[in-house]
């Protein structure tokens, strides 16, 4: 078996693998670019991922705000087309809407003209809870 001479990069390829002047030509990426990066797009997506929580928190937020008006305005609207002059006082029921669990409390009182009362309905998510969602005032007339 005869002894051959491996070929030098140049020769295999038939360029330099250095460039005049001593200089290494830098091909792909280092290490630590790559983890930066990753690190960078990482930070990015968390950010996308919190944003995006929050609009789907606010989402169903407001919709459980505007269902709640929606019954506080059922009242009312109930009251006037009754023609209902309501006793002073207060009182809670239950006006879910859309399989919202929602509670009423409507507190009336009175005013300086015997012939009106004034009505409040707020709107609670459950009974005994401290947040409203939605308070509407509006007038019962006693008049023919």
């Amino acid at each position: 078996m005869a002894w051959v001479p491996l070929k030098s990069s140049t020769e295999r390829t038939g360029r330099s693998p250095r460039p005049q002047g001593g200089v290494r030509v830098r091909r792909g990426f280092t290490l630590v670019e790559v983890l930066v990066a990753l690190t960078i797009v990482a930070v990015a997506l968390m950010a996308s991922l919190r944003a995006t929580a929050s609009m789907s928190t606010s989402a169903l937020d407001l919709r459980q705000r505007t269902l709640a008006l929606w019954s506080a305005e059922n009242r009312l609207a109930q009251i006037r087309i009754q023609g209902e002059f309501p006793n002073q006082g207060r009182r809670s029921f239950d006006c879910s809407q859309a399989e919202v669990q929602l509670v009423c409390d409507e507190d009336v009182f009175a005013t300086p003209n015997p012939q009106f009362r004034r009505v409040e309905i707020s709107v609670y998510p459950t009974e005994g809870a401290r947040v409203r969602l939605s308070r509407l005032v509006g007038f019962a007339t006693n008049l023919p």
